[in-house]
């Protein structure tokens, strides 16, 4: 164990990389998922002739394999001309495959809006644009951040697969450690921590983006008194009394 432990000090500069790479891969995955989800979703509630075509991109990036697309991008694209760094492709395919999961969160939640809303948006003669924009969106806004919030874990977990790809990610670093201690559990065991504590990170972080998404809009506690030792009244943050 002394061994193994001696190994991950030495190795920590090395370590520190890999797990630059992983956040660099999730968060320029995730920006890029969230405009393919807002541009898609909202797509999918448009006119026919932009609806389809949202639906036919949402439906093939859902339905593949998000290995086959990172090949597919890194290998075959050089073939005709397109040449793309490692880190370039390992975002682009996330960000894609995600991002079209991502538009249905965003399909979903504008449609669970209710309709008395789209009623007085449309009684106030709000246009289209106006009415997303600050009626229908910031209502669907709270509903989208829970499902965006496992998303974004799916996809730190789908970033390991970027070694495939070239990549010297956490993932790689963890392989490494397996071949120089030749003791399985140690390494994956440090990589099963060091993931959980990254997306647990995250977690907290879009907790926090949910809690002042809903007292934004009256419906739950502000993030400083969801952070305060003591308990928030039922009186507060859009509780309800007894």
């Amino acid at each position: 164990m002394s061994d193994n432990l001696e190994y991950l000090v030495n190795g920590l500069p090395r370590l520190g990389e890999g797990i630059l790479v992983t956040l660099e891969l999730t968060v320029g995955g995730a920006a890029l998922a969230f405009l393919v989800a807002m541009l898609l979703g909202l797509g999918s509630r448009g006119r026919w002739w932009v609806r389809v075509p949202s639906r036919v991109v949402v439906e093939f990036f859902r339905g593949t394999s998000l290995v086959v697309q990172l090949f597919w991008l890194f290998y075959v694209l050089p073939v005709f001309g397109f040449q793309l760094e490692s880190l370039a492709c390992g975002i682009l395919a996330l960000g894609l495959n995600y991002g079209a999961y991502g538009a249905e969160v965003v399909r979903g939640s504008i449609n669970a809006v209710p309709q008395g809303q789209w009623e007085a948006t449309t009684a106030l003669d709000m246009s289209p644009a106006h009415r997303l924009r600050r009626v229908i969106l910031p209502q669907a806004w709270p509903l989208m951040i829970p499902l965006f919030t496992n998303l974004l874990i799916q996809l730190v977990k789908g970033s390991a697969l970027a070694t495939y790809i070239l990549l010297h990610d956490l993932n790689y670093f963890i392989e490494q450690m397996r071949r120089g201690t030749q003791d399985t559990v140690f390494s994956y065991v440090v990589g099963l921590l060091l993931y959980f504590a990254i997306a647990y990170l995250l977690t907290l972080l879009m907790n926090a983006i949910e809690a002042r998404a809903k007292s934004r809009v009256g419906i739950g506690p502000t993030p400083r008194e969801v952070l305060q030792v003591a308990p928030v009244p039922a009186t507060q943050g859009g509780g309800v009394t007894a």
